[in-house]
Parts: structure tokens; C-alpha cells; sequence
């Protein structure tokens, strides 16, 4: 993450204003940025959290991965980069779910859901994650309830939990038939 990374302005809708933004300028008031996480899930229902390095804001704090998307990107892009990036997972685009969307004060947050083998390695990336650590749902939503999460993941879950709670859910019952 650089103060020099570059990203496309939208409007409230997601539509682009055709404007490249630095991310090291503050946001023009009506314009926003993208923000894509991934929720990644296990076979057992379990997901990934991460912690954030000690050099980046809200060191230590857990998350979801997440991350701009970069210029020329599209959200979903942005999610299977950043989810490869900081963790060595690999999902393509096209295996993302879109759980949803949350209009912040300046970015847009899109949360996606992935599941993938049991048996995929993480290659953590040490500027970006310190730590990472497979939870049950209830543990994630019981870590932003005690606001161990970065600051905007309690609103996010608030949000966007019950969808993604059904997201996971609805996998389960698919891998029970």
C-alpha cells in the first residue's frame, strides 16, 4: 500500500466519474473509491480472519482481507488480488459471491464470500498481516462486538452479517445433500 497507489472515483451508485484518484488525497465529498473484502470459508463452516501488521493503521486489529480496488479495476478483481496478496490465496474472479455493498463516507465496501479446499496453504504476506486465524461466524461477529476489528468492520457486519450469515448457511445445506 503506497500513498502513491492510484484508484478510480464513482459515484454513490458504483457509476465511474472518470476521474484517477492518489490515494494519498483526501476523497472529493461525492466521489468514492472501492473497497473489496473476501469472507473465505472451510468445509466446516469455519472463515479466515487476519491481523493487520504493526505498520499499518489499526495495527494489530483483526479483519477480513480487504483492500482498494486499484485503477482499471473492478471490485471483484480487487477482492481475488487482495485475498491473493495477503494471504497466497488464489480464487478467481468468477468464483466470488457478492454478499453485499455498503456506502461509506467515501468508499463504497463490497464484501464477497469464497469457499475453498481444506487444504489450501496461506502464505501470509508480513507488511500487510501479522496473523491469521480460522473462526467460526459467531467468533467474528463476537470479535467486532468487542471492537477488536478494524474501526468500520462493526458497521460492516451490522450491515451486511445477516446476508452473509445466509451465504454460508446456504453452502452448508448444499454440502449436506
Amino acid at each position: 500500500m503506497s500513498g502513491e497507489e492510484l484508484w478510480d472515483l464513482t459515484d454513490e451508485s458504483g457509476a465511474p466519474l472518470g476521474i484517477t484518484h492518489r490515494r494519498a488525497d483526501p476523497v472529493p465529498a461525492g466521489a468514492f473509491h472501492v473497497v473489496a473484502s473476501v469472507c473465505v470459508e472451510l468445509s466446516d463452516g469455519s472463515v479466515l480472519m487476519t491481523r493487520r501488521a504493526e505498520t499499518k493503521d489499526w495495527p494489530l486489529a483483526w479483519e477480513l482481507p480487504a483492500g482498494s480496488a486499484l485503477a482499471g479495476e473492478t471490485s471483484v478483481e480487487a477482492a481475488s488480488r487482495e485475498l491473493a496478496e495477503e494471504t497466497g490465496l488464489r480464487v478467481a474472479p468468477e468464483d466470488l459471491v457478492l454478499v453485499g455493498r455498503v456506502v461509506e463516507e467515501s468508499a463504497l465496501f463490497d464484501l464477497y464470500a469464497a469457499r475453498i479446499a481444506d487444504d489450501d496453504d496461506l502464505d501470509l504476506d508480513p507488511l500487510e498481516v501479522c496473523e491469521s486465524e480460522w473462526v467460526s461466524v459467531e467468533e467474528l461477529f463476537r470479535r467486532a462486538a468487542r471492537r477488536e476489528m478494524v474501526g468500520p468492520w462493526a458497521d460492516r457486519l451490522d450491515e451486511l452479517g445477516r446476508d452473509l450469515v445466509q451465504r454460508i448457511e446456504e453452502r452448508r445445506i448444499h454440502r449436506t445433500r
